[in-house]
């Protein structure tokens, strides 16, 4: 029994050079010495001792993969956009009652809104260093992808290509494109229809298109890409073209709160943005909880967990190089205190 409690639960650090995190695979004795620096052996006979005692390769390399630096990555930017939308959701919850109570023509000086203003400007300054990677400017959270900026191409509209149809534009970004990033543009062809033709012809070299509320072309990128690629982007006959970036909505340095309408618009704008927050601390928490849920493990078969024991009791027992240093490395930060409180769960 002690010993069951003990092969299941040894978890030692990361080897060098693999992509599995500490703490999060199960180690025993047998796999420990697969990894050991040694001779190839050969592949033990069928129905040995040695084939029977070997961990298998596939459940392996099914928890390794389980457990890769994406995972990791997407807890990580999942937390760290949770706790940048609680400050941000708070901030915007005390704006908003100090404009409430503006309106209503009691408290809140104009200077104490300015300042709340300033702060909430101040936080959203830094949402790409402490906001994390999954966060856009509009403070929405997509835990399958990040952040996208969302941008214009000048001269690249829908009523321009409407009008010129039919025609074929060629693209590329930088030295990749050319002849084959191309789309033709047929008359009597919708909105819609031109967006995805864009969408499809952009998308192997990191753009989408498709339409905004207004129904107007707007294109995205990653946002770690987007410098790289703003000012490469080349369209057949007229070079390289402009890109504008598209500003978040949410502005508070350019409120002017000092009269009633201005102040109504500030509302209104924080409303919204509190709607984006409350959609992404959502979809940022169902993220968090999706990847916890990938990293537990399922409960080891019987049969297996015997199997392990045995094999940690037989390796235990040899007193070969070999069997030393598989022992050793297993049991590298597995403290005195950690065993005992273990065993204490039996």
């Amino acid at each position: 029994m002690a010993m069951d409690a003990l092969t299941r639960t040894i978890t030692p650090p990361a080897v060098p050079g693999s992509s599995t995190p500490a703490g999060l695979v199960r180690a025993s004795a047998g796999t420990t010495r697969a990894l050991a620096a040694q001779p190839p052996a050969a592949e033990p006979a069928p129905g040995s001792a040695a084939a029977a005692t070997t961990t298998p390769p596939a459940r392996a390399a099914r928890r390794s993969v389980a457990h890769g630096p994406d995972l990791q990555t997407g807890v990580a930017q999942a937390q760290q956009a949770l706790d940048y939308l609680a400050r941000i959701a708070a901030q915007l919850e005390a704006l908003k009652a100090d404009l409430s109570t503006r309106l209503a023509g009691r408290g809140a000086a104009s200077r104490q809104l300015e300042a709340r203003a300033r702060q909430l400007g101040d936080t959203l300054d830094v949402r790409r260093s402490e906001g994390g990677a999954g966060l856009d400017a509009e403070l929405g959270f997509d835990g399958d992808r990040t952040a996208q900026q969302r941008f214009r191409i000048d001269g690249l509209d829908i009523a321009s290509l409407q009008a010129a149809a039919p025609q074929t534009l060629g693209f590329s970004v930088g030295s990749i494109g050319g002849p084959q990033l191309a789309a033709t543009f047929e008359p009597g062809m919708t909105a819609e229809e031109i967006a995805r033709r864009l969408d499809r012809t952009l998308a192997p070299v990191g753009i989408r298109a498709g339409l905004d509320t207004q129904r107007a072309l707007v294109f995205t990128t990653p946002e770690a890409t987007f410098d790289g690629i703003k000012d490469a982007i080349a369209v057949t006959g007229r070079g390289r073209v402009d890109t504008s970036a598209l500003p978040a909505s949410l502005a508070p340095r350019e409120w002017q709160l000092g009269n009633p309408d201005a102040l109504r618009q500030g509302l209104r704008e924080v409303v919204q943005a509190l709607s984006r927050v409350r959609r992404s601390q959502d979809a940022a928490t169902l993220a968090l909880s999706a990847a916890m849920t990938r990293t537990a493990q399922p409960e080891l078969p019987q049969a297996e967990l015997a199997l392990l024991a045995a094999d940690f009791s037989g390796t235990a027992t040899s007193h070969d190089y070999q069997s030393l240093l598989a022992i050793t490395s297993a049991l590298v930060g597995v403290s005195r205190e950690r065993v005992q409180a273990l065993l204490g769960l039996r």
